[in-house]
């Protein structure tokens, strides 16, 4: 009797499970419709600028508009992308790519159990995709991606792991993109040049407990692009992220010192040491992580995050 009410039970949560997956993959397809209806329109209005390009199909804010706007500006011969920090995939910068514009790619991300859902996901065999789970550092990341079959000219590297963005981006070399899409940290502000010291275990919700200590100024994602060979050519108007554009085909778009496109981030995702959501805006915010250290690009040394509001 108890066999078979365990069995039942199982029944029901597999039938479950399968009926959330589908309603996933309905979500999925209105989505792409959507944003395809978007993306014509904006086509249609001829609107040239990168923020008022902005819409969203899976990209957590405005970047798969962004993406297809720069695409059109951009020559892309390689349409091959590489993007780490994706989670299950269903949230990220570059699957609006893979299924309207037909790229191949790779997706990185450290956790074994979202490989595995986008693995599931039909769109595993219906492109180009290639699925690594690994935690990313400085250290083994030309490996993951040579190990994939990527390496030289691509078309778009887009980072976002909460954490080593910098120096993970400054360890790349084995692949030449021509569009990086980059997370920055509006709390450092626009001329600061900072990032978190490199820590090759470096998990954002265990550096501090407000969840706002991690990643790089968009000063010091400039400064590292500009020795790569790459022009800022916007941020979205979230405030998050950077775009920028090799310099060989960068004469194509208007470029941008950090000041000039820096946006203070909105969003208020702070939590209290219970680990409840605190809601601080960015000048309290910054007095929580205060003492915590950062990386100055110009010393060569690790200062206070306070000291960075203090210089004049």
């Amino acid at each position: 009797m108890i066999r078979e009410k365990i069995s039942r039970m199982m029944g029901t949560v597999r039938d479950l499970v399968q009926v959330m997956d589908d309603c996933k993959a309905s979500l999925c397809k209105i989505q792409l419709a959507v944003a395809r209806v978007e993306l014509r329109q904006l086509q249609d209005s001829n609107m040239d600028s990168l923020r008022g390009n902005e819409f969203q199909a899976f990209s957590q804010w405005g970047e798969d508009g962004i993406i297809q706007y720069l695409i059109r500006k951009i020559p892309i011969e390689n349409k091959i992308f590489v993007e780490f920090g994706v989670g299950d995939y269903t949230e990220s910068n570059t699957r609006f790519l893979l299924q309207n514009n037909n790229w191949a790619g790779l997706v990185i991300d450290g956790v074994p159990d979202y490989a595995s859902r986008i693995k599931k996901d039909p769109i595993y065999w219906r492109f180009n995709l290639k699925v690594e789970c690994a935690f990313i550092d400085r250290e083994n990341i030309n490996h993951i991606i040579t190990n994939a079959g990527i390496s030289g000219d691509i078309g778009i590297l887009s980072i976002d792991i909460d954490g080593n963005d910098y120096w993970v981006w400054q360890a790349i070399d084995c692949i030449k993109p021509r569009i990086v899409i980059c997370e920055y940290n509006s709390i450092y502000g626009p001329l600061a040049k900072v990032t978190i010291p490199y820590d090759s275990s470096f998990v954002r919700t265990k550096a501090h407990y407000s969840n706002l200590y991690y990643g790089a100024s968009l000063s010091a994602l400039h400064a590292l692009a500009r020795t790569k060979g790459y022009s800022l050519v916007g941020s979205n108007s979230a405030g998050n992220n950077a775009f920028f554009v090799r310099d060989d085909l960068a004469s194509r778009l208007e470029t941008y010192e950090p000041e000039e496109v820096y946006v203070q981030s909105q969003f208020r995702e702070s939590r209290d040491a219970g680990g409840n959501l605190s809601f601080l805006g960015m000048s309290d915010g910054m007095k929580e992580i205060g003492e915590m250290p950062v990386y100055d690009i110009d010393l060569r040394g690790n200062v206070r995050v306070r000291e960075i509001y203090t210089r004049k």
